[in-house]
């Protein structure tokens, strides 16, 4: 699980909580508060309206239901990163070197990494190499047309909060203009008028910027861990020198990260 993700999104709401609880004079918590910021209809307006735009404007109930459970892949650490992708291609390439492109199946059977292992297998197979890329490169296009589409069901999803937030709060008003000849229904009606734009703000805010963003932050990843496994790829196709296909692959890294593989590379030769 991603505990950074995870303290955010829970840190966050304890803040809120905080400042509406919270008596600066006192020094203490009023919990009871809490009460006040709880409203049905609010919620109603607010989330219900919210979830169900978007649901009308997804191709179907099946896909509405895949893009809500893609909050949990938010949470969760990604398995691979690029660093230890180029370790494994330069794996890769030491067995060819030695051994010859074709033992590289024997080896793909102990890869679990799908895309990775269809590369290996396309070369194996003596697949040309433009062949090759185009495969791969088609493959990482759908991949990121996919995870496209699950970004934008929440970055939509952010949009409708407050737009549903302030249908509420014209509800509200509406519904305290009407009856300002009824003093006790003034209260009631600001009350929506005012939580519902609070509630949609916190979805937009608190759930949906969040989780969309990290969703790119994710793809971002895949999508250039999978460009090197690419590049990797056609380097050993190629017969390229294991040590030239690991300065090539570098280049996709950021410079600290460039030094902490060089740094575990020599803890490695050291311990060897």
């Amino acid at each position: 699980m991603d505990i950074a993700t995870i303290l955010g999104l829970i840190i966050s709401f304890v803040l809120v909580v905080f400042g509406i609880t919270f008596n600066q004079d006192l020094l203490t918590f009023e919990f009871g508060k809490l009460g006040n910021f709880i409203d049905i209809p609010s919620a109603l307006i607010t989330f219900g309206g919210s979830f169900m735009a978007v649901f009308a404007a997804s191709k179907s109930a099946k896909h509405f239901i895949v893009n809500l459970k893609s909050f949990s892949l938010a949470l969760k650490v990604l398995p691979s990163n690029e660093a230890e992708t180029i370790t494994t291609i330069i794996e890769l390439s030491n067995v060819a070197r030695k051994e010859g492109l074709l033992a590289l199946e024997e080896t793909a059977n102990n890869i679990e990494d799908a895309f990775l292992k269809k590369g290996i297998l396309l070369i194996v197979d003596g697949t040309d190499p433009e062949l090759v890329r185009s495969i791969l490169e088609t493959e990482l296009i759908s991949i990121e047309t996919r995870h496209k589409k699950t970004i934008s069901f929440w970055e939509d999803l952010g949009t409708m909060g407050p737009a549903w937030g302030m249908i509420g709060t014209l509800i509200g008003l509406v519904n305290m203009l009407k009856q300002m000849d009824d003093p006790d229904s003034i209260g009631p009606s600001m009350a929506v008028a005012l939580i519902t734009t609070l509630y949609g703000s916190l979805l937009a805010n608190w759930i949906c910027a969040p989780i969309a963003s990290k969703l790119k932050a994710n793809n971002d990843t895949e999508i250039m861990t999978k460009e090197v496994m690419v590049e990797g790829l056609l380097s050993i196709q190629a017969g390229e020198n294991p040590r030239v296909i690991e300065e090539k692959l570098k280049s996709f890294l950021s410079p600290s990260m460039r030094n902490e593989m060089v740094g575990e590379n020599e803890g490695g030769e050291v311990n060897g």
